[in-house]
């Protein structure tokens, strides 16, 4: 799994290559400058200790300090490019992924979408992404950087004494050892630390969604209890991965250090045996490429370190990007939608081997309105699902104007469907954007009957902005104004077959009666299909199919199915007689 996360991950910074092809050049200059630095410093310490005795050449000594100066501003120079361009890289991914990401969920299919929760996907397109690109970004660059350094580095070790950079090596090699072992340790605990992490966002994101559940319940200690739980969770695979990763950097400069000793000791031992040719410069610049070889070390180890949790955050954007993208392979497009709309034998559920609909066959003309009415858990919405291709049937097909769906371009097929759910939706802009959302054409006369239609003028009477109020969390509409909303957007967008989903379960009885009367208006020569658990809004319907347990029990219009008295017509009676008892209670 790792490996494979490392593979997709250099592909994705290959996308930057020039950027970091020029970052690795200024790498190497950076690295070079500093090799030459410490060769430099040794012949100016052999300059004066030289002169201690017979004077000091200040015009070589001046000379070579300006020559050290240059250099030490040239490797200056070429870092900072090498940074620049890394932090440019960094920011670049994360706004590329982000796009990526994004693209690649609009074009998943709803089942996989509800296989994750929704803190999980925030928790990926934010955290996973941003620990991603910092880390590559940043540390692949300083691994490039620092491996020039030490290859370098020891390369004027060896010229100098092989024998003194072979002590150094084998002390450096040991901390290398010990710090494979511990990122073996760290990077599947990282790994569930991400995964513990996106579960505690579903907690954050339910506490906060369902807060005045939670407060109408008493259940706040349970809903803190529940969150602690989690947390707890986040913090053992987070303390047990960070101490492995940060016992990483220690174990580098412990070796490092000793790499210190080694040099000095040995060092001074082949000086005053003078048969090794060192002398006090050579071990003052051995010391300066000792310190560049083990700080490389250290800090190529400590970018390991940063970049487990970024192999981690990897494996899970990699996980959605691989995910299997809607098949769609339809290329049909529906020009002028009569409205025909025929089920056969459609057969689905959600999951595998437990049907929910079983075996659906219903044939739609034209301009009809059709009421689908039922128990709860009856399969009402899943027929709507199906006929919006949010989910494809296991068996049989659906048909709009002798067109399979599978046939028809998504794009065309939602074109000509409007649809109104229960569950309310509208993104924070304003009134305005969320009416003529993504239909193009609207003019102010056509959205003022609209609003009148649907009532919204009056509410919208109100606040100065008119129609072009922004909607926030803070505005405090409530749930029958958003639906009043939803409505009046599918109105606006005039499909030919028209979806309402329980399209006025949030309103007064008042105002439903209004929209009601704008709904009658709308559907008039459009095939309709209305679920409806209040008999009273459907009863004008052409056709009204009752459901139950994923069948169709009974079909018929509203006073063929009384007279039946069958299931229609026990539910039916049920809410009048609801209604009776009520207006009752309400006069006693």
């Amino acid at each position: 799994m790792r490996g494979s996360s490392v593979k997709k991950s250099l592909l994705i910074l290959g996308r930057y290559k020039i950027k970091i092809v020029l970052a690795f050049l200024c790498a190497i200059g950076s690295s070079v400058m500093n090799v030459i630095i410490p060769n430099i410093v040794g012949g100016l310490a052999d300059i004066i200790k030289a002169g201690l005795g017979t004077g000091i050449d200040f015009d070589v000594l001046w000379k070579n300090t300006a020559i050290c100066v240059a250099v030490v501003l040239t490797g200056f120079t070429f870092s900072f490019i090498r940074e620049f361009i890394t932090a440019t890289v960094s920011q670049t991914m994360t706004r590329d992924l982000r796009i990526q990401l994004s693209d690649k969920l609009e074009r998943l299919s709803i089942p996989d979408i509800d296989s994750h929760s929704v803190g999980d996907l925030i928790s990926r397109a934010t955290e996973d992404i941003s620990s991603f690109s910092r880390a590559f970004a940043t540390n692949v660059g300083d691994i490039i950087a620092n491996s020039i350094l030490i290859i370098g580095s020891f390369a004027v070790m060896i010229y100098y004494s092989p024998l003194l950079a072979i002590l150094v090596i084998f002390s450096v090699v040991l901390g290398i050892v010990v710090n494979r072992i511990l990122a073996a340790k760290a990077t599947p605990r990282y790994k569930r630390q991400r995964t513990e992490l996106g579960k505690l966002n579903v907690i954050i994101e339910e506490n906060l969604s369902g807060f005045m559940v939670a407060k109408s319940f008493n259940s706040e200690e349970d809903v803190v209890a529940d969150f602690r739980t989690r947390n707890e969770a986040v913090y053992d695979c987070s303390f047990k991965a960070n101490v492995f990763s940060a016992l990483m950097m220690p174990v580098m400069v412990f070796f490092g250090n000793l790499s210190y000793v080694v040099v000095v000791f040995g060092g001074s031992l082949m000086m005053t045996s003078g048969r090794f040719g060192i002398t006090f410069g050579t071990i003052t610049a051995f010391i300066l490429y000792v310190r560049m070889f083990s700080g490389p070390l250290s800090k190529i180890a400590k970018s390991i370190s940063q970049m487990q949790p970024a192999f981690a955050a990897s494996a899970r954007l990699f996980e959605i990007f691989e995910e299997t993208e809607i098949d769609d392979k339809g290329k049909t497009e529906l020009e002028e939608v009569k409205g025909e709309v025929r089920f056969e034998h459609v057969r689905f559920g959600y999951v595998p081997g437990r049907p929910v609909i079983h075996d659906f066959s219903a044939v739609v003309s034209p301009g009809m309105k059709v009421a689908i009415v039922g128990p709860t858990g009856a399969g009402k919405t899943t027929m709507v699902n199906l006929l919006m291709r949010f989910y494809d049937p296991d068996n049989g097909q659906i048909l709009i104007d002798n067109v399979p769906l599978g046939d028809i371009s998504r794009k065309s097929l939602h074109r000509a469907l409007g649809m109104v759910l229960q569950d309310t939706w509208v993104f924070t802009s304003t009134i305005r954007d969320n009416l003529i959302f993504s239909t193009e054409g609207i003019t102010d006369e056509r959205l003022e009957e609209v609003l009148d239609e649907t009532g919204l003028s009056h509410m919208l009477s109100t606040p100065p902005e008119g129609v072009d109020t922004k909607i926030t969390e803070q505005d405090g509409l409530s749930a029958g104004q958003i639906q009043m909303i939803t409505i009046a957007r599918a109105m606006l967008k005039n499909p030919q077959i028209l979806i309402l989903d329980e399209a006025t379960s949030s309103v007064d009885t008042r105002t439903e009666l209004l929209i009601q009367k704008a709904i009658d208006s709308l559907v008039k020569g459009r095939t309709s299909f209305v679920i409806a658990h209040r008999l009273s809004t459907i009863v004008n319907a052409d056709l009204i199919l009752v459901m139950k347990d994923g069948d169709v029990v009974e079909t018929g219009k509203h006073e063929d199915l009384l007279l039946r008295g069958g299931l229609y017509a026990d539910i039916y009676n049920s809410q009048f007689d609801d209604s009776s008892e009520d207006t009752e209670s309400a006069n006693e």
